[in-house]
């Protein structure tokens, strides 16, 4: 059975609408709900019928689609799940779809190895060993790193329409330095994701320089009334990230060669997994390596170096050797003195 995206709009409403226990949900309610839906999604504005939710209620308690959803109606009116943890989202993949994802999975792997899909393999593994668990109904073989307790997902998708439509959105930010949030009207170019968080690269109204927000530093999300999106012709993602390590680019800067002594337990990681696209090796020794990268300074390259402790010293140039020589000796001193005071508990 054939289903369009505005079906699967409609039934992802009203499954969100069903697990909210809290509010008791009409027939007239769940139309309501899902004819918003649709005006935000696909800029509908007909509304929905009342016929097409009772048959879309109809379709998503059949076995149909798989969903064999336990929907019931309270006191003759209010309709709400039997099943308080179900949703349409948790249903296991049948044996048919399972077979053509992994239909899916063997098509995609043919074009791994080319440079124009290597963005792909990360998707093409993470799908085989989903593909793998639901097959065998044993535990995946494959765990990739990520962060569910992450705030500020929710404003992924948001975003991500935003950008698409070219639409200005009103965020409520508050950064780590400030007390209380910001309102700023922005306008969204690039979602970046960098150390399993994400962030959003714009402009805010009536500024020219780019602004990145963490996304789990935003606190609201809305569309503003009457704003016009602004482009930003000629822009181009990799280029604007190419000589920088994370998603902070001091425009102002130029990029410097760092030169970056490693040890020789840790230089293997170093070569294997290198700090950054240009790096090279600039000599060989008994007690390590030495590299060289050629980025901008930043918040994200001093926490990489920092991160490596005495396994890792900057040779060149001599600020940065200071700043993080800084960093390290107030480390040690905080040490220091709460060993003095012996304010830690004894083992």
């Amino acid at each position: 059975m054939p289903v369009n995206r505005n079906a699967l709009i409609r039934y992802k409403t009203i499954d969100q609408c069903l697990q909210n226990r809290y509010r008791r949900w009409t027939l007239e309610q769940l139309i309501d709900a899902c004819s918003e839906a649709l005006y935000e999604y696909e800029g509908i504005s007909k509304g929905v019928s009342r016929r097409t939710v009772q048959a879309d209620i109809q379709i998503m308690r059949s076995d149909k689609l798989g969903y064999n959803a336990p929907i019931v109606v309270v006191e003759k009116k209010y309709y709400t799940y039997e099943d308080p943890d179900y949703s349409i989202t948790n249903v296991p993949i049948s044996g048919q779809d399972l077979g053509r994802l992994q239909e899916a999975v063997e098509f995609l792997k043919q074009f791994q190895g080319f440079s124009h899909f290597r963005e792909l393999d990360g998707m093409v593994q993470k799908l085989e060993g989903h593909v793998y668990a639901q097959k065998t109904k044993q535990r995946p073989v494959i765990d990739f790193e990520r962060n569910e307790n992450l705030k500020g997902l929710e404003y992924l998708d948001p975003l991500y329409r935003a950008i698409i439509r070219k639409l200005v959105v009103e965020v409520d930010y508050r950064s780590f330095r400030a007390r209380e949030a910001n309102t700023l009207v922005f306008h969204p170019y690039l979602l970046k994701e960098f150390n399993n968080r994400w962030f959003v690269l714009g402009k805010k109204q009536g500024q020219s320089k780019l602004l990145i927000l963490a996304l789990d530093r935003i606190e609201s999300l809305s569309p503003p009334s009457g704003a016009t999106f602004t482009e930003l012709p000629g822009f181009d993602p990799a280029e604007y990230f190419k000589d920088v390590i994370g998603v902070t680019v001091n425009e102002g800067n130029r990029p410097r060669n760092i030169r970056i002594w490693v040890d020789r337990q840790n230089a293997p990681y170093v070569l294997t997994k290198p700090l950054h696209s240009s790096q090279e090796v600039i000599e060989e020794r008994q007690d390590g390596v030495v590299v060289n990268i050629r980025v901008k300074h930043n918040f994200e390259l001093e926490r990489r170096i920092l991160g490596f402790g005495p396994a890792m010293e900057v040779l060149q140039p001599a600020r940065l050797r200071r700043q993080i020589r800084a960093q390290l000796e107030r480390a040690f001193r905080r040490y220091e003195a709460r060993d003095e005071k012996g304010s830690l508990d004894k083992p």
